[in-house]
């Protein structure tokens, strides 16, 4: 017999919990009442309640009776006193604080009472499971007495146990009883104490109640007071208005004075503007008369440059023209010569390639020499230049330094002579053309200058130009004259000078705002920035945004001013200020920004920055404008755009159709400049050549042209392949190198200028006549002419070159006259003056015919068609004449039969159509007339047919084609026997239909009879061409008889073609209710059922009621019994009952066909041995993978020992290897009889195999056998005659799917077994369920045991396609014993059986702590102690368990959020006490979580890890089994000082709390302690209990220690003394130890009793007080102060 009991800490904690928060809350309650009472007292009496607040701390009933009547009593004298005058704000406080501590009181009240109840039941309770503890051990110790006599010892054994265990609850619940009822009692007497004091506040209440009224009374008279001085300041006010609105009138009589005035003032100023404009303008107009003049002459001069630009074009033409004929004439006779040296030299018997190899090296080396000694000339120049530069430049600041000298008037400057001396120097180097070139050190710039001036010297660039041009190149490299003379002649710093701008404020600014300016400016230098948070959010991003995001200056003009607008908008989240930095550096001389800083910005604020652009260059410029805020640099980019040419053609391809030749047809193209610069465009044809001078770069007459690029594009390297396209290309080059050119030649001296002009015009007659033109006459013709070209059919319209300006289009013609037929392709390019603009390109393509009638569609294409059907067509002509033509259409003589041409001859009109029609009516007779047009394996007729135009020799031909096909269709077979047919049954048999035409054909059969029909489609359907088609016909016999009969096949041309068909009709003695059963989609493994009858109808003989059962026209069956019996083949999933039988006449039986689908046996063996061998080949592979690496590395330690020198090893390594060969041994393949249904293998190839399941259908016919007679009165079949004609069958269609629901968990598997649980806990399991069909399932579960330990957590309703869900299920014994239950899922095709099983035990630890509060002692502040504690698991099950710390628990901060237990009331119980500053955990254990094993224990090691001094350091760690159930609770406290000794004892003094803020430091304590010697109080209270005949003693204990710690190793031991105990003595108190020392880690006891003296007062306590010095590190002084008390036994 077992039962169930409580232990004594699952029932107790609430019970205890509850108490101890009472108890608080009435301490907290009584307390504040007696701090309410002493605020009363000292309004009052302060000298008589000093000794009631005395005794009010001993905490004594009796006392706190006496108390209550002197506060009474005091109360009552105050509320005298305050009658007579107004409550005050601390009076009306006080009385509100003192009713909510009684309304506190009352509610306490209640509390104790509810407790006090609740105790009394659990008492009862307790009593209760006494008595029945009690009955179950008698009734345990008789069953014990009767095994033994029975002599069963287990049970014996068991019964012991058993016996064993009641009686330990038994002790454990009457020690429980002990507590409740000591705790019951208890509680009756804080009951009473808390009525003793509602008693004694009564009279309180009473006053309380008239302090209210008075109260309320003082409320509304203030309420009168303040609604009296509303109406005066309300009449006050109104006053006021009054006199606002007499000013408002006077005001607006003010204005209207003033008002005319300043209209008469406005008329006379309105005459003198009259008058002022007027005469401004006249100005304006005479300007602007003036201006128009100046410009018509402006447009004039241009006019007339225009026209000299033309004439000069047309000379550099005539130039260019002579230069290529004299170049053609030059190339000519070098090649003349070239043979001529060639015959010379093989005359010689040179070698002629040999001989100009050589000369072409000698030339290349002479002209590499010439390259090197003009880059020597170049060389010398350029550094004279910067020499002499850099000397004036010197000399000229050397000069600004010094105060300046006048000059005689004879004397040159400077600059003149230095220019000069630089002319003159340039001319020695340029004619001494041998002197080697000497490398000197050139002197570096001198100190005194600046960046920039160092930088454009040392720049290769700049060479002098002219005197003028040096000029002003050099005032621009000098620096400013200094404002105080010689200044220069001083080290000059720039850095410094940098760092004093930087130091420089702007008027008004004060110190702080340049101290914050310097330290951000800093930290922007160091590459400091720090995170901007604004309310904890961090700023990311551009600190403003402007609107626009980008400055576009587009389509500017050099020289005129741009001026545009920029807003700035604060996108930081606080107040933020900008600050102009500048613009890029390369655009400084072409912006100015207008920025006026507006000062600090609130978010979302904007200011406006102004920027002028003023263009001095015609450049696309790019850059940006920085700007500095608070939080750091920020620009806006900058761009500006030139004007520039965007071209574009509405068309790339031209189109221009088929036209007769002689048309002429033209098409416009439209060219659109989209940009703001205009350029000159011309249109060509490519391919053709142009004029030269279409390139020619044109000078202005006061430019010299100068041709150095002509020459080296002319060179004799390339003179033999060059084309005009490079010519024109390279001359470009001239014209992009001009500017250099000149820039050169006015560089050098005059003589060299003239040499140099001389030698280039030289150079370029040469080149000039090297070019050769391709097109021209060969090289022994010197006539240039051109030969004749064809008339071109695509050419350019008038518009050909011109200009298009900006934003604007040009419309552009081609021009096409066709001249010979066929197809003409061109391709036009429009090119551009501007080199930026790409050439454009145009395609061309145009057809032209030379007949001008002409047939739209010259072959006529009938497609396929069949002998014997008309088919038609029109033929559209066209004519292209100009006037109308007679037409006459003809066909060829063997066709004339067959194609007609209607109407055979008209007329049609000028540039217009007409119409004919064509017919064609085939025949079979065709093949034979027209041999020649028909073709008979294609079967393809091309008929030529010609059109007779009028004044025309030439006919106009077409062709008619068409693909000749026949209309047949073969049925094969041609006749059906349908054979014997059962009048219950259907005969079905196939004929084929096959299509022998190429067209697709409809056919039907029409005029069925009612027992034929022929599928699918009824019999109608389409042939396609040469398809066969397969058609079931089907015969259902209505009576016994013969049939015979034809069937009729339709085409849609409607052809006939029959069928003859014949059968015999015949009827059976029995008949099956249903002969076709189709069973459900039946899943694996189960079930699907079908009932049917079999029917005896034959009763009697008759021809004229109903049809007799005979075969054909034979006998009729005999009437009587007949008997049946089903052939069902074996290992079908098929089952029949009953399948033999006989049946009465008239009679029916009963049959049940049931479909079973289930795997075969020796299938799932099969795929078990499989799924071996694979595992076996994986392992295998494995195992030679891993015993490769193995060989792999005992080669390498073999290579290793053989250096070595340690043959022995590879000796022995072979040996090992070839051992390692031989020890693997091959897989046997298991036989499949061998595997057992329960193993493993054949378990996981079933599930392999079911979710492997493909759907099958399966279709089984099962033959019925009929005979005549009884079969139960043979003794076999053999005896019994049955026709085979009369069988009945029956048609199965058996569809086998995959199960819809399977386990997807658990491998698979569906037994679930829970394992061993703890009994009251409850564990769950996720078994995961996958629906693998097609469609939604709803799902339903058989009930389980509703008491039992399973449970369905979430039933899962339905299941969507191939959805998994979870169903959880939960085990949660209530007993320790085992647990079966079976759950069937269920859906409407199948369903799935999980099996659950479980067992519950008990379970129980041990712990070693025998208390539930570990004590970590006292620890030096920031260093660590650790205590250890071990659990033992004594359960029979392995225990999981996590261990939870209340400091670390989230509901932990929300009771941070409320008051400290000291400032609320009631007074609630707190587990965690003080905290580290830092925020670490003080307590810390390991491990927290982990598993115990079965028999095992587990050690814990506690960490107490304090960071400042507190005495209240707590927390509580909770050990909880599987993460719910709580089995034990263990308090941590421990103490931390900030020095080695401490001392304890005495009375609590302090609340457990403190703040977490961290006021000094423990230096600083140490150095206040010995300095001022801070005294620490000790209150040690003592209970004297004397009666009449004896006194016992008061004694209690204060602890002096030392803590043992590595730190302040100098002082190893703790002092300490008493001072002050003689005073003591006198009263009764005595020290046991006055002096003593203690050792690190030690404490010593300080033993303290109090006998009173002799005539002492029992009603007043005794006090005295005395010194503790206790010197350790540091000295403390702790203030003792003794209380003894005598109570009364």
């Amino acid at each position: 017999m077992e039962c169930r009991t409580i232990s004594e800490e699952d029932r107790a904690p609430d019970l205890y919990s509850i108490m101890e928060e009472n108890k608080e809350e009435e301490t907290d309650i009584l307390d504040e009442l007696e701090q309410d009472k002493e605020s009363w007292k000292e309004l009052g009496l302060e000298e008589e309640t000093r000794e009631e607040a005395r005794l009010t701390n001993e905490g004594s009933l009796e006392e706190t009776e006496e108390s209550m009547d002197i506060s009474k009593k005091s109360s009552e004298q105050f509320l005298v006193q305050r009658r007579g005058r107004i409550m005050n704000y601390t009076d009306r406080v006080r009385v509100l604080n003192l009713r909510r501590n009684l309304n506190q009181l009352d509610s306490l009240t209640k509390q104790k009472e509810m407790l006090i109840q609740k105790t009394r039941e659990e008492l009862n309770a307790c009593h209760s499971r006494l008595d029945t503890l009690s009955e179950q051990q008698r009734n345990v110790e008789k069953e014990i007495e009767n095994e033994k006599k029975a002599g069963n010892n287990t049970a014996v054994f068991r019964l012991q146990a058993l016996h064993r265990r009641l009686c330990g609850e038994l002790g454990n619940e009457k020690d429980l009883e002990s507590k409740i009822s000591a705790m019951l009692k208890e509680n009756v007497f804080e009951m009473w104490k808390i009525e003793i004091e509602q008693g004694n506040f009564a009279e309180l209440r009473k006053q309380i109640k008239v302090d209210e009224a008075e109260l309320d009374q003082q409320h509304l008279e203030q309420a009168e007071e303040r609604l009296q001085k509303q109406n005066e300041r309300a009449q006050l006010l109104n006053q006021r208005w009054l006199s606002t609105e007499r000013k408002i009138q006077e005001a607006s009589k003010a204005y209207e004075e003033n008002l005319a005035k300043v209209l008469d003032d406005s008329q006379r100023n309105h005459t003198k503007a009259v008058q002022f404009l007027k005469d401004s303008l006249g100005k304006v107009r005479e300007k602007e008369l003036e201006e128009e003049q100046a410009r018509q002459e402006l447009l004039q001069r241009r006019m007339e440059t225009v026209l000299s630009l033309k004439n000069s074009i047309t000379s550099n033409r005539e130039n260019l023209r002579t230069r290529q004929a004299l170049g053609k004439i030059i190339a000519f006779d070098a090649q003349q010569q070239d043979q001529k040296i060639k015959e010379a030299i093989q005359a010689e018997g040179h070698n002629v390639t040999r001989e100009f190899f050589c000369q072409k090296r000698q030339m290349e080396f002479e002209k590499r020499k010439k390259e090197f000694l003009e880059q020597q000339k170049a060389s010398k120049v350029e550094i004279v230049g910067r020499i002499l530069k850099e000397e004036a430049q010197t000399e000229k600041l050397r000069a600004q330094s010094h105060p300046r000298k006048p000059k005689g008037r004879d004397k040159l400057s400077d600059a003149v002579r230095w220019r000069m001396k630089t002319w003159r120097y340039i001319e020695e180097a340029c004619n001494d053309k041998v002197a080697p070139v000497v490398q000197k050190r050139w002197r570096t710039p001198s100190p005194s200058l600046s960046l920039d001036d160092k930088s454009r010297i040392t720049s290769p660039e700049i060479i002098p130009e002219s005197k003028v041009v040096g000029e002003e190149e050099d005032a621009d490299n000098i620096l400013a004259e200094p404002e105080f003379m010689g200044i220069w002649d001083q080290e000059y710093n720039l850095l410094q000078e940098l760092d004093d701008k930087i130091d420089s404020k702007p008027l008004g600014v004060s110190k702080l705002e340049k101290d914050i300016f310097a330290r951000n400016l800093e930290k922007l230098h160091a590459g400091v920035i720090r995170k901007h948070r604004v309310c904890g959010r961090e700023f990311k991003g551009c600190p403003f945004y402007s609107k626009p995001s980008l400055i576009h200056f587009k389509d500017f003009d050099v020289g005129k001013t741009y001026k545009k607008k920029v807003t700035l908008i604060n996108a930081f989240y606080s107040i933020n200020y900008c600050k102009l930095v500048g613009v890029s550096e390369h655009l400084k001389d072409f912006f100015t920004v207008l920025f006026d800083p507006p000062g600090p910005m609130s978010a979302g604020m904007s200011c406006e920055v102004g920027v002028t652009f003023k263009p001095m260059i015609n450049e696309d410029l790019e850059g940006e404008v920085t700007f500095l805020s608070q939080i750091g640099s920020f620009s806006i980019p900058l761009k500006c755009s030139t004007k520039k040419c965007v071209l574009a053609l509405d068309k790339e391809l031209i189109d221009f159709g088929m036209h007769v030749v002689g048309e002429t047809i033209s098409r416009t193209i439209t060219l659109t400049n989209g940009g703001a610069l205009g350029t000159r465009f011309r249109l060509r044809k490519l391919g053709d050549i142009e004029a030269p001078c279409a390139e020619e770069v044109v000078l202005p007459s006061t430019e010299r042209m100068v041709c150095t690029p002509t020459s080296e594009l002319f060179s004799k390297e390339k003179r033999s392949n060059y084309s005009i396209g490079t010519v024109a290309f390279e001359k470009e080059a001239v014209s992009v190198s001009h500017s250099e050119e000149i820039i050169q030649l006015t560089a050098l001296p005059e003589k060299q200028r003239s040499d140099i002009t001389m030698t280039i015009s030289m150079n370029g007659h040469q080149a000039a006549s090297e070019v050769d033109i391709p097109g021209e006459i060969p090289q022994s013709s010197p006539d240039l002419s051109l030969p004749e070209e064809p008339p071109e059919e695509l050419k350019l319209g008038k518009v050909t070159e011109g200009d298009i300006g900006p934003f604007s289009s040009v419309k552009l013609q081609i021009i096409f006259t066709p001249v010979v037929p066929g197809t003409v392709q061109a391709d036009f390019e429009i090119t551009f003056d501007n080199p930026d603009c790409k050439p454009l390109q145009i395609g061309v393509i145009a057809v032209s015919m030379p007949v001008p009638v002409r047939v739209c569609n010259p072959t006529i294409d009938l497609k396929i068609c069949m002998y014997d059907r008309l088919y038609q067509d029109c033929i559209v002509v066209e004519s292209r004449a100009t006037s109308a033509l007679r037409l006459k259409f003809e066909v060829c003589k063997e066709l004339d039969s067959y194609v007609e041409l209607l109407p055979k001859t008209g007329y049609i009109q000028a540039q217009s159509s007409f119409s004919v029609q064509l017919k064609f009516l085939p025949r079979v007779s065709l093949s034979e007339d027209a041999k020649k047009y028909f073709d008979e394996k294609t079967r393809v007729l091309e008929a030529p047919m010609t059109i007779k135009v009028s004044d025309q020799s030439k006919p106009v031909e077409f062709t008619m084609h068409a693909i000749l096909t026949t209309s047949d269709i073969e049925i094969s077979p041609t006749e059906v026997d349908f054979g014997y047919c059962s009048i219950y049954e259907a005969v079905r048999t196939t004929v084929t239909l096959t299509n022998k035409a190429i067209l697709p054909q409809e056919f039907g059969f029409v005029e069925l009879p009612k027992f034929i029909e022929v599928q699918p489609n009824d019999g109608f359907g389409i042939l396609l061409p040469l398809e066969s088609l397969t058609l079931d016909v089907i015969f259902k016999a209505k009576t016994a008889k013969l049939y015979s009969f034809e069937l009729i096949c339709k085409t849609e041309i409607n052809r006939e073609f029959k069928l003859s068909c014949k059968a015999v009709g015949v009827h059976p003695p029995l008949v099956l209710s249903h002969s076709f059963v189709q069973f459900p989609a039946t899943a694996l493994d189960d079930v699907s059922a079908a009932t049917l009858f079999i029917i005896n109808p034959h009763e009697r003989i008759s021809h004229f009621t109903h049809s007799m059962p005979r075969i054909g026209e034979g006998e009729i069956a005999p009437v009587g019994p007949t008997s049946f019996q089903f052939l069902v083949p074996e290992d079908s999933p098929i089952i029949i009952i009953p399948c033999v039988g006989t049946v009465l006449p008239g009679k029916k039986c009963l049959l049940d066909v049931s479909f079973h689908p289930v795997l075969s046996d020796q299938l799932i063996r099969q795929e078990a041995v499989n799924i071996l061998c694979q595992n076996a080949e994986m392992k295998a592979q494995m195992e030679k993978k891993a015993r490769e690496l193995e060989i792999q590395r005992r080669k390498e330690e073999a290579m290793l020992g053989r250096k070595d020198g340690k043959r022995m090893n590879s000796i022995s390594f072979l040996a090992e290897l070839s051992k390692d060969k031989y020890t693997s041994k091959p897989f046997e393949v298991p036989n499949p009889e061998d595997i057992s249904t329960d193993s493993e293998e054949y378990i996981a190839a079933h599930l392999s195999l079911v979710r492997s399941f493909t759907n099958r259908f399966d279709k089984y016919i099962i033959p019925c056998l009929v005979a005549s007679g009884d079969i139960d009165e043979k003794r076999g079949t053999e005896n019994m005659s049955f026709s085979p004609y009369n069988t009945l069958y029956l048609e199965l269609d058996c569809p086998s799917v995959t199960p819809v629901v399977v386990v997807t968990s658990n491998n698979g598997r569906t037994f679930f077994n829970f394992g061993d649980i703890a009994v009251g806990h409850r564990i769950k399991k996720e078994v995961e369920i996958q629906n693998i069909s097609d469609e939604h399932l709803v799902l339903r579960y058989s009930l389980l045991d509703p008491f039992g330990p399973f449970l369905l957590a979430n039933p899962i309703c339905s299941l969507g396609e191939g959805e998994s869900r979870d169903l959880v299920l939960t085990f949660c014994p209530e007993e320790s014993k085992s647990y079966f239950e079976i759950l069937e899922i269920r859906t409407e095709k199948a369903t799935l059986t999980l099996t659950l099983t479980g067992r519950g035990v008990i379970t129980s630890i041990a712990c070693s702590l025998e208390e539930d509060v570990l004590n970590m002692g006292y620890v030096v502040s920031k260093e660590t102690a650790t205590s250890v504690f071990k659990i033992e698991n004594i359960s029979p099950l392995p225990l999981k368990y996590s261990i939870v710390l209340d400091s670390l628990s989230p509901d932990r901060y929300q009771e941070l959020q409320k008051f400290p237990p000291f400032l609320n009331t009631p007074r609630e119980t707190h587990i965690v006490g003080t905290q580290n500053y830092s925020g670490l955990s003080v307590f810390s254990i390991f491990p927290m979580q982990g598993v115990i094993g079965l028999g095992k224990s587990q050690e814990f090691t506690v960490t107490f890890s304090p960071d400042h001094e507190s005495l209240y350091y707590s927390d509580r760690i909770q050990i909880l089994l599987f993460d719910k159930e709580i089995i034990r609770v263990i308090q941590l406290k421990g103490a931390a000082r900030n020095h080695i000794m401490y001392v304890e004892g005495g009375e609590s003094l302090d609340v457990p709390f403190e703040s977490l803020a961290v006021l000094t430091s423990m230096s600083e304590e140490a150095s206040k302690a010995e300095t001022e010697k801070v005294t620490n109080s000790i209150l040690v209270s003592l209970k004297c209990v004397q009666s009449e005949t004896f006194v016992i003693p008061a004694v209690r204990e204060l602890k002096v220690g030392a803590i043992r710690t590595a730190q302040f190793a100098s002082k190893k031991n703790v002092e300490f003394s008493w001072e002050g105990l003689q005073a003591l003595q006198l009263k009764g108190f005595s020290v046991d130890q006055v002096k003593g020392m203690v050792e690190r880690g030690q404490t010593k006891s300080i033993v303290v009793s109090w006998v009173p003296p002799a005539g002492s007062d029992p009603n007043q306590p005794i006090t005295g007080s005395a010194t503790l010095n206790v010197k350790g590190d540091v000295k403390e002084v702790y203030g003792v102060y003794f209380m003894g008390r005598i109570v009364a036994k």
